[in-house]
């Protein structure tokens, strides 16, 4: 399973705007800057979070953005469905459980596939920005996860 590069990007730049001071808006150049992510990209990106009321933006010379909720209250779940527009897992099996298959298929999978998209949607609905941010602040060695460059050279 492979999530988009919109939706890995875009946690990527929320994480960074979230670790902002919550009453300092921060302009995209500098989000972008810091992520080392294409500018264009994330404008689209944050067009999307700001139509979804995860992110708000202030024009002006002081302008930016800022969360438009704490991060306790912002799930991963929000972003990636708000970016990716909660595409299925499996391409069979329709969120509300119905299958589409090639042959009149009644096979024990799909309970499996249901199970698993499940399972998926429960740990991303649970998981908050404010984890995210934690996970990122620990000290190295202390990091849930282990960031591993990427094999094709390029930024991920």
């Amino acid at each position: 399973m492979k999530f988009s590069t919109k939706s890995t990007y875009g946690l990527k730049a929320i994480v960074n705007l979230a670790r902002h001071s919550r009453k300092e808006r921060v302009p995209l150049h500098v989000i972008a800057t810091e992520e080392n992510l294409s500018l264009g990209y994330l404008e689209r990106i944050f067009s999307q979070l700001k139509v979804s009321k995860l992110v708000r933006a202030d024009k002006g010379a002081s302008g930016g953005y800022q969360l438009a909720k704490k991060p306790d209250r912002i799930s991963a779940w929000e972003i990636i469905n708000s970016l990716d527009g909660g595409q299925d897992l499996f391409y069979c099996l329709e969120k509300s459980g119905k299958v589409y298959c090639s042959k009149s298929c009644k096979c024990d999978a799909n309970h499996a596939m249901l199970k698993v998209r499940q399972t998926l949607d429960d740990s991303l609905k649970k998981l908050k920005l404010s984890d995210l941010i934690e996970a990122h602040n620990l000290p190295a060695g202390r990091q849930v996860m282990q960031v591993i460059p990427s094999r094709r050279g390029g930024t991920p």
